[in-house]
């Protein structure tokens, strides 16, 4: 009878993975030993694995290429990383050895840029698309930028204010790009997403605002769906109308050459996870393509804002099991030594699941469990993986620890909690550590930044 922990693994996935195997009885995730890691550094711990962005950007990359080539689509693709998912300078310094353009969403984004430019990470001719509404201090960001010769810089236009103040604030003639307010999936409490301009609204305001000023370039038409890149007919749908503005606006203004085609490819939430992505990256190629001939418009310069897909599966959190509480005749307990609250905040606002599997004792018996955060807060917990509706783990045992891992946890989870500052019952920041590959392809191991002390919390609320 097969009950051990690496049983019930095999049994339940296709494993290895392209990304996780084990070596003597431990974990591996991309080569990286975790139980070295662990030793080394202790829990709870979060990494991030940099080869993994570069990774995920030329795959994107080789997918738009091949489609292009494949569908003989008469123009070209740019890779626009989206900072929001995650704004710290590893991050955005490994992503722009590839080639790719900044998405910003708020004025604090634009003291990156000019922090980057400083220490000669980028020069002048990145191209920086600024989303977002704009408030007075992200319209005089982007105005500064663009006035100290940052020329490929476009602002996207989220409504129709802000087009006059850009205009009274930039000093020469700029590019410019307008955002689709997109129609949400029924399942929505709003019927239209407050960020962009109405369907309806855009070619009225191009012609009594933009067609007539020397001054306005109107280079990109914006389009984003909220529940991202599926293969759905609400997708679809939008897309198509999102393909008749940009056929109209392009009849009328030639200059109009880019759809920005947003965010939204997934990452591996499980390992039963499926997502076609060459077929999708075909098919969306192959659609814009079709729908440009039979508009007799030329096929437009198509960029993408990845985010997550850029981060998400380069970092991942571990934790020791402390104890387990058996409550009653049903339900076991284990406790880790951190709080889900703290370190991945969308496991309880909004359900979000990530791969969890064990570190260690793959071949010991396994069971049932509930995980459990140390805040004293009743949704400090975690009961169910993505592939069904209960977490099993080796049998707990005080004599013989036992760690587990939630992986692909790299996008927004950092931001959302506060990276640094005050958590839920003061529950401490861990230990961060960066993980590179020498030229020789080693690993190397860096501290980010060491777990927070009471001395740090402290002073933040005063004492």
């Amino acid at each position: 009878m097969k009950i051990r922990y690496s049983d019930f693994i095999d049994q339940t996935f296709d494993f290895p993975t392209e990304e996780f195997s084990i070596k003597n009885n431990f974990l591996e995730f991309h080569g990286i030993s975790l139980i070295n890691l662990i030793k080394n550094y202790g829990t709870p711990l979060k990494f991030t694995y940099l080869p993994k962005i570069s990774e995920n950007i030329k795959k994107a990359k080789k997918w738009f290429r091949r489609a292009i080539t494949v569908n003989q689509y008469n123009n070209k693709y740019t890779y626009c990383y989206c900072t929001k998912s995650s704004h710290f300078s590893f991050i955005l310094e490994e992503a722009l050895k590839n080639d790719i353009s900044i998405e910003t969403s708020y004025a604090y984004d634009i003291e990156i840029i000019k922090n980057l430019y400083k220490k000669g990470k980028i020069d002048q001719n990145i191209e920086i698309i600024c989303n977002g509404f704009k408030t007075k201090k992200y319209i005089q960001n982007i105005s500064e930028l663009i006035n100290n010769g940052f020329f490929n810089t476009i602002p996207i236009l989220d409504n129709s204010d802000e087009l006059e103040q850009l205009n009274s604030s930039i000093h020469s003639p700029f590019k410019l790009g307008i955002r689709i307010a997109s129609e949400e999936e029924p399942k929505f409490e709003f019927y239209t997403s407050r960020l962009g301009i109405g369907y309806k609204d855009i070619i009225i305001f191009y012609m009594n605002k933009i067609k007539n000023n020397p001054k306005l370039k109107l280079k990109m038409l914006h389009f984003f769906i909220n529940t991202g890149i599926k293969d759905t007919a609400y997708y679809w749908n939008e897309l198509f109308k999102c393909l008749h503005v940009y056929a109209k606006l392009k009849k009328i203004e030639p200059k109009l050459d880019i759809l920005n085609i947003g965010g939204g490819f997934p990452i591996k939430t499980s390992l039963t996870f499926q997502y076609n992505y060459e077929y999708i990256t075909n098919e969306i190629i192959y659609q814009i393509k079709k729908f440009c001939k039979e508009e007799n418009i030329s096929e437009p310069h198509i960029y993408t804002e990845f985010g997550s897909f850029t981060v998400g599966e380069s970092s991942g959190i571990l934790y020791r099991i402390l104890s387990q509480k058996r409550q009653n005749d049903r339900e076991k307990w284990n406790m880790i030594d951190s709080s889900f609250m703290t370190t991945l905040p969308d496991t309880w606002a909004i359900r979000h699941r990530f791969i969890m599997m064990a570190i260690n004792r793959w071949d010991d018996f396994y069971e049932r469990v509930f995980l459990g955060g140390l805040t004293c807060d009743s949704d400090d917990y975690y009961n169910s993986e993505q592939h069904m509706n209960a977490i099993y783990l080796p049998c707990f045992r005080k004599e013989k620890p036992l760690y587990i891992g939630f992986f692909n946890t790299g996008a927004y989870q950092d931001t959302i909690s506060g990276y640094g500052g005050v958590h839920h019952c003061l529950i401490p920041q861990p230990i961060h550590v960066l993980i590179n590959q020498d030229p020789k392809n080693n690993l190397i191991h860096r501290v980010f930044r060491k777990s927070q002390n009471p001395h740090e919390i402290l002073k933040i609320l005063g004492y």
